[in-house]
């Protein structure tokens, strides 16, 4: 039994679908589960009830961790650490094997013109704090031998179908619409993106592959990272419609932040934005031999999907 902790979003829904290569049995654990494949159990479950994780878990050889929380730092520093905490304990409990899907929050900005897997925490954000806080939990259960786990990280990630990514929300479906393409802080700064199938497909890959565990992977990206207007550019061409664009500066989000919550909480983050971006997946890539989506292609199966 392999079993997706948080399996309705982005990330859960593509990860169910990767995990028919390597087992007939998910099991699907949210508050609301939905299937995915025909043979999907499901099974509700509050991950911040210790008890209910515990019986979520049971029986099961990996678990993949991949819930995603309101994007908002109050309910990030109240919820992460017992969600984690919750999740630890039952697999150490049941000895099942945990993949933690991850970002990059934790990392300071000086070091995201070159994102590897062996940067310190440096946090500058409070979300970043939050990041760093359960990532360290889970490496000391794997330093003391506790838990056998491995956390795969993601850029920002783009995809079909997808309503929680930046890219698909500023450019794509602006563009699509016909109206301005938005962006923040400048346009000429690179910034990568893992596309979603991918991610869930390397992260199936490393849960199943014995000699990924206790160990950080970044998830295979494209090497070839884009400026904010290159960006607008490929959609834009992909759609046969105009590349325009307006761009949101530091002064302006902050303003639109008191009256909209979704700006008010990116704010703290608009360092991603004002610096290059850049995602370092060269381990991944020299371990496995994994067909990586090109940007370009990345789009033309967003386009195509119409989503």
């Amino acid at each position: 039994m392999q079993t997706i902790l948080g399996s309705g979003g982005a990330i859960g829904i593509e990860l169910a679908k990767s995990l028919q290569k390597y087992t007939d049995k998910i099991r699907l654990v949210s508050r609301n589960p939905k299937a995915v494949n025909a043979s999907d159990e499901l099974f509700k479950c509050d991950l911040l009830n210790k008890d209910q994780v515990s019986k979520a878990v049971a029986n099961s050889e990996i678990a993949y961790l991949t819930v995603g929380l309101t994007y908002k730092y109050t309910v990030w520093k109240e919820q992460w650490p017992k969600i984690m905490q919750n999740v630890l304990d039952a697999c150490l409990e049941h000895s099942c094997k945990l993949v933690f899907f991850d970002n990059i929050y934790m990392l300071s900005p000086n070091s995201i013109g070159n994102i590897t897997e062996d940067l310190p925490y440096k946090p500058s954000s409070k979300k970043g704090e939050v990041r760093a806080q359960i990532a360290q939990m889970l490496m000391n259960a794997v330093t003391t031998g506790k838990v056998e786990a491995l956390i795969a990280r993601s850029a920002d990630f783009y995809g079909p179908g997808i309503n929680n990514s930046v890219l698909n929300e500023m450019v794509y479906k602006n563009l699509k619409a016909e109206k301005k393409a938005n962006w923040l802080c400048a346009l000429n700064y690179k910034h990568s993106f893992t596309y979603t199938p991918d991610a869930a497909k390397a992260t199936a890959l490393l849960g199943n592959t014995k000699e990924s565990y206790n160990q950080i992977w970044n998830l295979p990206t494209d090497k070839n990272p884009l400026t904010g207007k290159e960006w607008i550019e490929i959609f834009a061409d992909k759609l046969d419609v105009q590349p325009k664009s307006m761009v949101a500066g530091k002064g302006i989000v902050k303003i639109m932040g008191l009256f909209n919550p979704v700006m008010r909480e990116l704010s703290e983050m608009l360092y991603q934005y004002d610096r290059d971006y850049i995602f370092n997946s060269d381990k991944f890539d020299s371990t496995f031999k994994f067909e990586t989506t090109s940007y370009e292609n990345g789009v033309k199966k967003i386009i195509a999907l119409g989503k």
